[in-house]
């Protein structure tokens, strides 16, 4: 029995349409390593005709009024949950999460945060008018920055599709989004569900590979690039924005360190790490992978991570019971194992270091100790279900360690001792510091980080400020 491919197709203008010469990317599930669609694989015809419609349908999406952009972003929010299901399914297909966990954990906030913005386009603030030279009055305009080329990741496809395409609609922008050529399917299906709100041209998606991103960025017609992904995908946008000053806003990479002290609580600590640790398979930029633990309670801190990750299950889809699913593709897979594979002999493996099952890109809950600050583990991004542990012996040592590599993004302290915890926020040079739990996010606080982990802010008025452009007008008050 064979399972029936799909064909994705991209969605510009308000019409899908296959690539202009007919390439397309063949769609592997990360659960069967079978193909189950095919899209298209973009090209220069195609991104030249999403960037003119996007241009066109510009100036009236612009000067729509706030309130009309926030019940249009409203009914969307509502669309998604009505189509909820068919996301989910969309999504797991996409990536092998398990659907529980992408029905309780990525729906809602989801929504939330559509809400959030269409509320924030009604809440645009700028500082005062005022007569700051006699006769004369300022004003400040925010406006819209205009057509917004976004490249979205393939660990959180629908979720960072969010993140991007409702501050950039919400601030009055047109929009051009790439998914990742492995996870396009439920970035399409929101563009259906799209199509029936927005005018055409407003929203448009192109499938494709680093190619179709590349071409999208070096379009002289987009004013902003947006991406998530890797460090170096970033540095590329930002050299090709800068040929012609495009704005760029960036969320990259991520190292977070979980900073534990003797005085924590073990239990609640394991459990918490464990949980933000192996979450999404550690596929997250934000994951709880390298735990730096006080001396006097690290052996007994490793003892009882290594039983979480046992404890811990990686499975289909479909089963109630996991955790989380697969890798995301083989590159990530080879990825992870050969972090692994490379580790030094003074490192040890506490738990897991091994594939699972011998279809699907699944990968055991991994515990490694006994590392370095210099190990190649501890200074680059796995991606995985792998979690590191060190050991430090005093405060200084605990920053010094954390702040010892090129990421910024994330962090967390775990203490009873309020001082401390404060003295770590201020001195943890990362975008978000978490005390005593690590991972959640909330619409109305600001996502991004310093160094090469990017910069711009995700969600949050900082967010939506990001996609629009401030005016100054200056007009005469005299006869």
């Amino acid at each position: 029995m064979t399972t029936e491919v799909r064909r994705l197709r991209n969605y510009i203008n308000g019409e899908f349409r296959d690539a202009a010469d007919g390439r397309t990317i063949d769609v592997v599930s990360p659960v069967t390593e079978e193909v189950y669609a095919t899209s298209p694989l973009s090209g220069q015809a195609d991104v030249d005709a999403a960037m003119e419609a996007a241009a066109a349908a510009f100036p009236a999406w612009r000067d729509t009024t706030p309130a009309e952009r926030q019940k249009a972003l409203l009914k969307i929010a509502d669309a998604f949950e009505e189509r909820a299901e068919d996301l989910i399914a969309a999504e797991s297909e996409n990536t092998g999460k398990p659907l529980g966990l992408t029905r309780s954990e990525e729906i809602p906030p989801m929504v939330d945060q559509i809400r959030f913005f269409a509320g924030a386009a009604r809440l645009l603030e700028g500082r005062s008018a005022g007569e700051y030279m006699e006769g004369l009055t300022s004003i400040i305009r925010r406006e819209p920055v205009g057509v917004c080329a976004q490249v979205a990741p393939w660990n959180y496809p629908m979720m960072m599709a969010v993140w991007k395409f409702a501050p950039a609609l919400a601030a009055g922008n047109t929009v051009v989004i790439k998914p990742s050529d492995t996870t396009p399917a439920s970035t399409v299906l929101m563009a259906e569900i799209i199509g029936q709100i927005l005018p055409k041209g407003v929203f448009n998606v192109l499938c494709g590979d680093r190619d179709t991103g590349r071409a999208m960025v070096e379009h002289p017609t987009p004013a902003m690039a947006s991406i998530t992904g890797s460090v170096r995908a970033g540095m590329q946008v930002a050299e090709s924005a800068a040929k012609d000053v495009k704005r760029v806003h960036l969320e990259l990479g991520g190292k977070a360190p979980v900073v534990v002290f003797g005085d924590a609580d073990i239990a609640k600590t394991v459990s918490g790490v464990s949980e933000a640790g192996f979450f999404n398979a550690g596929q997250d930029c934000t994951a709880a992978t390298r735990v730096l633990v006080h001396e006097s309670i690290h052996d007994e801190f490793v003892t009882a991570l290594a039983k979480a990750a046992a404890d811990t299950k990686t499975g289909q889809p479909d089963d109630e019971d996991v955790a989380y699913g697969p890798l995301n593709n083989a590159n990530q897979l080879k990825q992870v194992t050969g972090f692994i594979e490379r580790l030094p002999a003074h490192a040890k493996v506490e738990a897991g270091g091994h594939r699972v099952g011998d279809k699907g890109y699944f990968y055991a809950p991994t515990v490694v100790s006994g590392l370095k600050q210099d190990d190649e583990i501890i200074q680059n991004e796995v991606f995985g279900p792998v979690i590191t542990v060190q050991s430090f012996s005093d405060e200084d040592q605990a920053v010094s360690y954390a702040n010892g590599v090129e990421y910024a993004l994330a962090s967390s302290v775990w203490t009873q001792n309020h001082a401390r915890a404060m003295r770590m926020s201020k001195n943890l040079d990362f975008g978000c510091v978490w005390i005593n739990t690590h991972i959640p996010l909330v619409a109305e606080m600001p996502h991004g980080g310093f160094k090469k982990s990017g910069y711009g802010k995700d969600l949050s008025a900082y967010g939506f400020e990001d996609y629009t452009r401030i005016k100054h007008v200056m007009t005469s008050i005299e006869d």
